[in-house]
């Protein structure tokens, strides 16, 4: 796997500054920019690191959609990861795929988890996630409409660091 060093700002969508951040090692088996983008669309869970009040980590499986810029996580309004990320927005997102080691590859994508929409996700119009429930649904349910349960909520990730590898791009 390989690192991230020095950061370079560019804005978010709300116009404050985020940081990406450029892999120092391991650039030979780094995703391009388009490469991550074609991994993380199809990919179907992601593992979600939270941070509790003592600093214990919190990790748990999630599904997620991949909009080309931001993470979109779909997460239980009254689990443990959603009072966490109220008390403390840092997270880590690890998505991975790969048997054999050769065919390892993944990201991990990490930053402030933002809460959009309203808590619980009953339907009520909300812009922002016109593009993420319109993706989230045909990915996971096969429809055209979302179906708000009145229990989930989403929360948008705009990685400030994204680290990723595949082991497809070793020399064998």
């Amino acid at each position: 796997m390989t690192e991230t060093p020095r950061a370079q700002h560019t804005p978010r969508t709300d116009g404050t500054p985020r940081s990406t951040a450029t892999q120092r090692r391991g650039r030979r088996i780094m995703m391009t920019p388009a490469e991550l983008d074609a991994f993380l669309a199809p990919q179907r869970t992601c593992r979600v690191a939270t941070v509790g009040g003592c600093g214990t980590p919190h990790l748990g499986a999630l599904w997620f959609v991949w909009d080309g810029t931001a993470l979109w996580l779909y997460s239980i309004t009254r689990s443990k990861r959603w009072a966490q990320l109220r008390k403390d927005p840092r997270i880590a997102v690890l998505v991975d795929d790969g048997h054999d080691y050769g065919e390892l590859r993944g990201a991990e994508l990490t930053g402030l988890a933002e809460f959009v929409g309203e808590e619980p996700r009953i339907g009520e119009p909300c812009p922002e996630l016109i593009t993420p429930e319109s993706l989230f649904t045909r990915k996971y349910f096969g429809l055209a409409e979302m179906p708000h349960d009145g229990r989930h909520a989403w929360l948008r990730l705009v990685p400030e660091s994204v680290v990723s590898w595949d082991f497809r791009k070793i020399p064998g």
